[in-house]
């Protein structure tokens, strides 16, 4: 896991767009993303180097310490395997060793319980509370969308307590499961 490049673009566009659940930006925003936000995005790179899975997100400008994560995605061959939270952990334990992240927000529509369920395992991992609160109601959205809630993580713990049974390699770029 690391920071995505520009070379990475393409395949977060793709790994979006195949989500069937993400909205799907321009392949060209994705390239600005992977240059102009590496800091604060996170790709898991399958056996070959390409990305598999990804994580954008931004510092808000005005909460300089909350991270807003943008978009999080993981190819549909690779889901299940709890790599959409070691990306999170990874990314948020990046920040935190630099000394620039207190807080994550994120948004989340109401049927999206996947997302629902990793957020709050996450906050949990990190000792963090939980606040929940609508944002973007449908009728905003020119188009068909649902409601959009927005999710306040925070403070979070200096270390995040590991799952049972689970092993995230650096070296290797993959998170491996303990039978």
């Amino acid at each position: 896991m690391g920071e995505p490049t520009v070379e990475d673009g393409a395949s977060v566009w793709r790994i979006a767009r195949d989500s069937h659940v993400l909205d799907v930006n321009s392949s060209y925003s994705y390239l600005l993303w992977c240059r102009d936000f590496a800091a604060t995005s996170v790709v898991a790179r399958d056996e070959s180097g390409t990305a598999a899975a990804f994580v954008t997100g931004y510092f808000r400008p005005e909460q300089p310490g909350t991270l807003v994560i943008w978009q999080i995605a993981v190819d549909v061959k690779r889901r299940g395997r709890g790599l959409g939270g070691a990306m999170l952990d990874h990314l948020t334990g990046r920040l935190r060793s630099r000394g620039v992240l207190q807080r994550m927000e994120t948004t989340i529509s109401a049927e999206n319980e996947a997302s629902q369920r990793l957020f709050h395992s996450f906050a949990a991992r990190h000792g963090a509370s939980v606040e929940r609160e609508p944002l973007f109601p449908a009728r905003l959205f020119p188009d068909a969308h649902e409601s959009e809630h927005l999710y306040r993580i925070g403070p979070l713990a200096e270390s995040p307590t590991p799952t049972p049974g689970t092993q995230y390699s650096e070296s290797r770029r993959t998170r491996s499961v303990s039978s």
